[in-house]
């Protein structure tokens, strides 16, 4: 009997995946352990080994690389020798919406769905306006205590119109699945948590000299996420998650990092960040960007992070509010290190000034914690060598 190849599950929440490529062709054999095809999904592209033996078979009607397919989708079979091949794969299962109310409105006449009150009730200046804007009043419905349409309910119809056409003209991108796990995964971070923002002016002077005498010269970043890390050991309240009512302080400080890239923001993580030196972190930050821009970046090398940095500063921000990596407590917003003027010792001097944004979850962190992890931060940035040497 033929065996399916399958879309899987590959994480709690996926629901459906981009094929991105077959690696096996149809009518090759397949081994136990070859990978079969590649998947994007939840911010990472993902490689799908076969678990039996055959002849991959792909029907004409199955999905083709590009598609976005359901969860448990047939995308092939896997034949024994002289197995007849099955001509087409089954319809995709649909995907079960829960908790959502859905009013269908016919497509082709954009009015509500038929009442027995006969045409509705509207004021004199609704009408008129109505007949200046053009709108047709006698489908839409009112919002005044006995369903009257008001002038706000004709404008509104007017915009929505002018809305509509100017959406019709625009060029649409569909989002790919790694922008949809993004779009996610903010949300998600403003409607369950109650972030607050503590911003501070760092003194990053002795880190400018400290890295210009370096070899080799690493980066800013790399210095930060030690930096950050020797902090967290420090005050570990914000190396912490929400687990139900319960709050989790990790034993290990593994810190995530963002890095732009063409599917969107990525955010690798460097484990252990408080064990490493700055050179090791920049040898890890460096491959683990390169694989984020090369889309090449494995699910585990983006999952158990317990703090993230988020750096602007190569683009010119000074200043941002950086929006918090659900399930973690707080991320840390870094802007650009620039000469500015500060009081140095009794005098108006250049310094080199950086503003950092510590944007934190109140439910498990107060603002006292998070001030003095910034207090500790701005100490090791200021005094580098302490640490570094």
């Amino acid at each position: 009997m033929a065996i399916d190849v399958v879309m899987p599950r590959l994480g709690w929440t996926m629901e459906e995946g981009t094929l991105v490529e077959w690696l096996k062709a149809s009518g090759e054999s397949v081994q136990v352990g070859d990978i079969l095809f590649t998947v994007e999904s939840d911010k990472a592209l993902n490689e799908v080994e076969a678990f039996d033996a055959g002849a991959l078979h792909i029907p004409a009607n199955a999905p083709t690389p590009g598609d976005s397919v359901p969860v448990g989708t047939v995308l092939g079979y896997l034949l024994a020798e002289g197995e007849t091949p099955p001509e087409r794969v089954p319809p995709p299962p649909r995907i079960a919406v829960k908790d959502v109310a859905v009013t269908a409105i016919p497509a082709s006449s954009g009015a509500p769905p038929a009442t027995d009150r006969g045409t509705p009730a509207i004021s004199p200046r609704a009408r008129r306006l109505a007949r200046e804007l053009g709108v047709d009043w006698e489908h839409l419905i009112g919002t005044g205590r006995t369903g009257r349409i008001s002038e706000e309910d004709v404008r509104a119809a007017a915009s929505a119109h002018s809305t509509a056409a100017e959406t019709s003209e625009a060029e649409r991108i569909p989002m790919s699945p790694t922008r949809q796990a993004i779009a996610g995964r903010l949300v998600t971070s403003h409607r369950d948590g109650a972030p607050v923002t503590l911003t501070a002016d760092l003194d990053a002077t002795a880190l400018v000299e400290l890295r210009q005498r370096a070899r080799p010269r690493l980066g800013y970043n790399d210095y930060l996420i030690r930096f950050t890390a020797t902090a967290l050991e420090r005050h570990p309240a914000l190396n912490s998650s929400l687990h139900g009512d319960d709050i989790l302080l990790h034993p290990g400080i593994h810190i995530g990092f963002a890095v732009d890239t063409e599917a969107g923001l990525l955010v690798p993580v460097v484990r252990d960040a408080n064990r490493k030196s700055v050179e090791e972190i920049a040898r890890e930050s460096a491959s683990l960007s390169g694989r984020a821009l090369r889309g090449e970046l494995a699910r585990q090398e983006m999952t158990g992070g317990t703090f993230t940095i988020t750096n602007l500063g190569a683009d010119g921000i000074d200043a941002f509010t950086p929006i918090i990596n659900p399930p973690q407590s707080a991320i840390l917003g870094v802007g650009r290190i620039a000469q500015r003027p500060a009081v140095h010792e009794g005098e108006v001097v250049p310094r080199w000034l950086a503003v950092v944004s510590l944007t934190f979850d109140h439910r498990l962190v107060d603002g006292g914690p998070a001030a003095r992890f910034l207090a500790t931060l701005r100490e090791l940035v200021e005094s580098p060598v302490d640490l570094v040497a």
